[in-house]
């Protein structure tokens, strides 16, 4: 755990002295006085990742006067509802769902973002990045942090070893399934559970092989249900998905079998890989954030990724995520703040002190910690990349975050393809 109070440091070094602004402070003075006023921040991010935030804005704080309240927890989708009808909302929240956002949009409960936002937006991201943040044409919050999840983790050293090479088709990737399998190494290890939020592990899944075997255009049709959620084309890319995660002899490498996937905490999800106990681990490049402390994230270290091949090599989508800010409240303060994690200095600046991948325009890949950023940062930046946002976080919260988490835990505890799918279509807004 990384400490972040920065006891070292002291804020009166960092004030106004004698009418001008302290060397330290000039980046920050554009965001005004704030002495006393206190700002609230409710977030899905925890743990190592929430404390690498709270050490970037320390400086922020000291200098503007402001003191920044950072919670974060593992059931942010259901709890954040609970605030803002308990009366008792955040100043701003980090949401992972723009399908979550525009719940709260529609209601009226956020403000717009201002200005200076809006502009720091249109500098830093691509349009579509700040297409998430808008509802209804009312541009509302601004992207965060971003993440390419299209990765499957693995041990350069177990590869080297057996003579494996990285798979560059999907019939490749099965094959080098059945050859790690016939050597008496359940190839993949997984986990999906997270709280209020178990089960996103395996949409993911499901995304990345509905976004290769239907195209962008496809995938695109499913996630905004002009497509059913049933049809019989996304029944077989969830059998797909099916054929590893369903699959006792292929997994669940170094926890159990099928079942204990759900059981399995997504943060420990591939941790057996550094103890040889499975091979492969399909997550996202904020995963690099999890592995055991001391553990090289190198193609020459102890694990790396490699992009999760499609059916053919002819094109490469990525699917992706992010957070975007958004206020409930319009106090200058707060509004300061929001400014701030918009700016590209925010996000050098995070990337500084650890793991991390921001979509921003402006960010220095020279400033990326690890391999696997930089490359997910190459990936975000490359025109030719076809991305695509996570689809469950695209859809109505109700589905996104609801029953396609739990249709996919259930998938995983044995129900029939079929009957999860069905259940999931159903459960789609009629308006």
């Amino acid at each position: 755990m990384i400490i972040t109070g920065c006891g070292s440091s002291k804020p009166e070094a960092t004030k106004a002295t004698g009418g001008a602004v302290s060397a330290e402070c000039q980046p920050y003075a554009k965001y005004g006085k704030h002495d006393g006023k206190k700002v609230t921040i409710y977030s899905p991010i925890r743990d190592a990742e929430a404390d690498l935030f709270q050490k970037n804005w320390k400086t922020f704080e000291q200098c503007t006067g402001m003191k920044i309240t950072y919670e974060g927890t593992g059931e942010f989708e259901a709890q954040i509802q609970v605030r803002v009808d308990g009366g008792n909302p955040p100043d701003l929240a980090f949401f992972p769902q723009p399908g979550l956002l525009e719940r709260f949009a529609k209601a009226g409960k956020l403000k717009a973002a201002d200005a200076e936002v809006t502009k720091l937006t249109d500098e830093g991201w691509s349009a579509d990045w700040k297409k998430y943040g808008t509802v209804d044409g009312t541009f509302y919050a601004a992207p965060l942090g971003a993440s390419v999840k299209s990765f499957v983790w693995y041990s350069p050293k177990m590869f080297t070893e057996n003579g494996w090479k990285a798979p560059t088709t999907w019939a490749e990737l099965m094959t080098l399934t059945d050859t790690i399998a016939a050597k008496g190494i359940k190839p993949w290890c997984a986990g999906i559970e997270s709280g209020d939020a178990t089960g996103w592990p395996a949409t993911d899944w499901i995304e990345d092989v509905i976004l290769r075997d239907l195209g962008p255009d496809g995938y695109d049709q499913w996630v905004t249900h002009k497509m059913p959620f049933n049809d019989p084309k996304v029944v077989a890319a969830v059998d797909k998905v099916g054929a590893i995660l369903k699959n006792e002899k292929y997994v669940n490498g170094g926890y159990g079998p099928v079942k204990s996937i759900a059981s399995t905490a997504f943060q420990e999800g591939g941790v057996p890989i550094t103890t040889g106990k499975c091979a492969l681990h399909r997550q996202a490049s904020f995963y690099a954030n999890f592995w055991p402390e001391g553990t090289k994230v190198a193609e020459d270290g102890d694990v790396f990724a490699f992009y999760l091949p499609g059916n053919d090599t002819s094109s490469k989508p990525v699917l992706g995520a992010g957070e975007f800010v958004a206020a409930f409240t319009d106090r200058p303060e707060v509004k300061a703040m929001q400014q701030y994690l918009a700016s590209a200095d925010h996000a050098n600046g995070r990337m500084k002190l650890g793991t991390y991948v921001s979509a921003n325009k402006g960010v220095d890949l020279a400033n990326a910690q690890n391999p696997i950023d930089k490359l997910s940062m190459e990936i975000l930046k490359d025109p030719q990349t076809v991305f695509r946002f996570d689809g469950s976080d695209l859809m109505p919260a109700a589905v996104g975050a609801g029953t396609f988490w739990k249709g996919m835990t259930n998938w995983i505890n044995g129900k029939d393809t079929k009957s999860v799918l069905d259940g999931i279509e159903q459960s789609w807004p009629k308006s």
